[in-house]
């Protein structure tokens, strides 16, 4: 087999249009070389057995118009929005105005109207987050809805503020999946560090227990800070927690978290820690276990 012939460096490292390649020289028989991928009418890419959704956008990119952009699920991975799985790996596009949707294998194209903010993300054309979230309103459940809530107002790099989110629900009023965003805003709460916390907070309250506090500084008697709590009581000095694998994994992780239990045992604080093993029974084992805290600590069931 003769040697593959080397990409000009203009397009080597992809992705390209073939319009782009034959400016260069290179000829049709090379654009079906098994080293290149076919991901769009038009388009070739390094070939990729399991292509990200980035790289897909980046391959689409080089043939897509000023009037189109990223949208719907594909602008949440790209913005890093917190997903349910998906069968389907389509990317999805908007067109904004009136012409004509995109017709390419691979791309599920939608109108958008005039109002659809669309921003840069690491050079693609996205739907601003707060769109994207609306337009997923028709799509997904209230409970993904408020894991992606939670995630657009989160603690460290935020996305957006309630009040964008409350403006941003008032304009949908009237649209596909306008009762699931309304029902998702009233559970959102800023402040969250990830998705996983977030459904055992809308877990903790489906059981029938209160409305936690997110991410509360917790103080000992003389002031100083010695926790910022996941979801915190304050009133009942319950805490509960979501250990994530870095708990595990990361030895200084590990150490602060024995000073850390040790310093809220010692200020009277009950710690309740929840992680990825607790499913179906276990989960509802532990979830028994905070009602039996809140109670012990003087709590009250409201009337059923």
């Amino acid at each position: 087999m003769p040697p593959r012939v080397r990409l000009p460096d203009a397009i080597a490292r992809g992705p390209f249009t073939t319009a782009q390649a034959a400016a260069v020289g290179v000829g049709e028989g090379r654009l079906r070389g098994r080293d290149l991928d076919r991901p769009f009418h038009g388009v070739r890419m390094p070939r990729d057995a399991a292509p990200s959704v980035e790289a897909l956008c980046r391959a689409y990119a080089v043939r897509m118009r000023s009037v189109e952009a990223f949208s719907h699920r594909t602008a949440a991975s790209l913005h890093g929005l917190p997903l349910p799985p998906a069968q389907h790996h389509a990317l999805d596009v908007v067109v904004i105005g009136a012409q004509g949707l995109p017709r390419s294998r691979g791309v599920r194209g939608r109108h958008a109207d005039a109002a659809t903010t669309v921003g840069i993300v690491r050079g693609l054309r996205v739907v601003s987050a707060v769109d994207t979230w609306l337009q997923l309103a028709a799509q997904f459940g209230m409970r993904d809805l408020v894991k992606i809530g939670d995630a657009l107002v989160r603690r460290q790099h935020p996305l957006a503020t309630m009040t964008e989110l409350e403006l941003a629900v008032s304009r949908h009023r009237g649209r596909r999946g306008q009762s699931a965003l309304v029902a998702a805003f009233a559970l959102v709460r800023p402040d969250t560090d990830s998705a996983a916390e977030t459904e055992l907070r809308l877990d903790l309250v489906a059981f029938g227990l209160p409305h936690p506090v997110v991410n509360l500084g917790i103080h000992d008697a003389s002031g100083r800070r010695i926790a910022i709590g996941d979801l915190a009581y304050p009133a009942y000095r319950v805490l509960v927690e979501y250990d994530g694998a870095h708990h595990r994994e990361d030895p200084d992780q590990y150490a602060r978290d024995v000073d850390r239990l040790d310093d809220l045992a010692h200020a009277g604080w009950r710690v309740i820690r929840f992680n990825r093993s607790h499913r179906g029974i276990r989960r509802v084992r532990r979830l028994e276990r905070v009602r039996d805290a809140l109670l012990a600590a003087g709590w009250t069931p409201p009337p059923r």
